[in-house]
């Protein structure tokens, strides 16, 4: 019997494993490798990493958590979990089952593009979804906003910080009001609603925006608005947690879901600023929750 499960080893699961395993109690980690992040080349905004590569900022992380005796890392995916008398039991792909008094649920997001052929050879490399990510890498260049949603006008107003050269190509929907299209055409945002046929680049690098009645724009990189996908949506619907309209587990300020014992944090709590520092803090903070529960229960007259 663990004192805690923690599904998905990204920033808020490793950091919650190492909070965990700095206050003596017993971890199992389950991670299947399968980062968002690890498509990018570096990662941005976390002090004393930034810049840090993705799969050596992981490495590190390992590092520091397996230094703590009571913190077993399991590189295999979680396929199942139940609500039992004592806590939770997840069984993982591999057949193991294990039986934990408290379970922290961060395993991220998943994120569906738009169908836009050739989206894929370029993301994270010369197009990316967070400006406080990579904007800077970005800064005056001329750049192309992907989007087919909503997001399209306020992504457009926050990348204008680091680059005036925007055009933003919504491949053939109308997500823009003429009104809203008028502003920011008045700030030199021009939209384009033409379906895209195709990106063109070479080694990862953005060159051409190619559209369905045969123009073509020249960018040197952009952003994409993906729709995220809460990978811990299946756990969460199995052990009835509330959700956001986004998909999102609902918790309070430090993590607690209304399922007892159970906690959600980073990519899996909210839907939002996609940092390794929101996350990581996050995680941090759920794990501090689970030590004062653990704790209390331990303590039950006092």
């Amino acid at each position: 019997m663990y004192d805690c499960a923690i599904i998905g080893g990204g920033p808020a699961g490793l950091n919650a494993a190492l909070v965990l395993g700095r206050a003596r109690r017993t971890v199992v980690l389950f991670d299947d490798r399968q980062a968002r992040n690890k498509v990018t080349h570096a990662s941005h905004g976390f002090i004393t990493r930034d810049g840090i590569e993705p799969g050596e900022f992981r490495r590190i992380a390992l590092d520091e958590i397996q230094r703590y005796p009571s913190v077993r890392f399991k590189e295999e995916t979680a396929t199942d979990i139940r609500r039992t008398e004592e806590g939770f039991e997840i069984r993982s792909a591999g057949g193991e089952t294990i039986q934990a008094r408290k379970t922290i649920l961060a395993a991220g997001l998943k994120e569906e593009f738009p169908e836009i052929p050739g989206l894929r050879d370029f993301y994270g490399r010369s197009l990316f979804n967070c400006p406080y990510c990579d904007g800077w890498e970005l800064r005056d260049q001329p750049l192309v906003l992907l989007s087919e949603d909503e997001r399209a006008a306020h992504m457009a107003k926050i990348l204008y910080n680091w680059s005036r050269d925007l055009i933003i190509c919504t491949n053939g929907r109308r997500p823009l009001t003429e009104e809203r299209i008028g502003k920011l055409a008045s700030r030199g945002i021009r939209v384009i609603e033409t379906p895209v046929t195709e990106l063109y680049g070479q080694s990862g690098k953005l060159e051409q925006v190619r559209f369905a009645d045969g123009s073509r724009i020249e960018r040197t990189g952009g952003f994409v608005t993906p729709k995220w996908i809460p990978k811990a949506s299946s756990f969460a619907e199995q052990l009835g947690c509330e959700t956001t309209d986004l998909g999102a587990i609902r918790t309070d300020a430090m993590g607690k879901t209304g399922v007892p014992g159970l906690f959600a944090a980073g990519d899996a709590a909210y839907v939002g600023p996609s940092q390794l520092i929101y996350a990581a803090a996050s995680g941090s903070k759920a794990a501090m929750m689970v030590n004062a529960d653990l704790t209390d229960e331990d303590f039950p007259d006092l």
